[in-house]
């Protein structure tokens, strides 16, 4: 098998999995992730293109916000079943324990290929997708306007001075900007200072 149909069957497998989730964490994101990380890869020669695109494409296949797996689990039998070596798929599993901000908050990968796909996913949590993103999820887990604003403070804003890769710190100026426009809109909107 080439790496064009691993990569379209980790797809198909990736949506399949995620199905009809509709708080951020779905095949949509995972695919906006994988081309982000190719955008940033182009500029980072150093990188092996192929775990980079696994690990994006199935970064959240065992996200524990939506799988109670362990050892990546999910994204492991995909990858024993399409003949990925165990070392590739280490490599891989690596990368993708290197994306979750939450578990890796103020750590970066030690990998081009992991700071790739954490920057890559990073990014879709910036600008108009990172807002619509934080509002999808604090309505799907009951949460108010003003509490899912607060998550801006909390992660969303910090995010710009986190980032590896020098492509990603280019793409997020602008979304970052974004984001402020945005509180700053809401705020004269609500008569709240948030």
């Amino acid at each position: 098998m080439n790496d064009e149909e691993l990569i379209k069957n980790a797809t198909e497998y990736m949506t399949e999995l995620l199905g009809d989730n509709a708080g951020g964490h779905d095949a949509a994101h995972c695919l906006r992730v994988y081309r982000n990380a190719l955008m940033i890869a182009d500029q980072e020669p150093a990188c092996d293109r192929l775990v980079v695109s696994l690990a994006a494409i199935l970064h959240d296949v065992d996200d524990h916000k939506i799988f109670h797996t362990e050892n990546n689990a999910n994204a492991r039998a995909f990858l024993t079943e399409h003949n990925v070596s165990a070392a590739a798929a280490d490599r891989i599993c690596s990368v993708i324990n290197a994306v979750s901000f939450s578990q890796n908050r103020g750590k970066k990968p030690d990998s081009p290929e992991g700071m790739i796909v954490q920057d890559a996913d990073r990014l879709d949590a910036l600008g108009a997708i990172g807002i619509a993103r934080t509002f999808a999820y604090g309505g799907e887990h009951g949460r108010s306007i003003e509490d899912s604003v607060r998550h801006f403070y909390d992660k969303l804003l910090l995010i710009r001075e986190q980032l590896c890769t020098d492509t990603a710190r280019r793409i997020a100026e602008k979304r970052h900007d974004f984001l402020l426009s945005f509180i700053r809109e809401l705020s004269e909107e609500t008569g709240d200072s948030l």
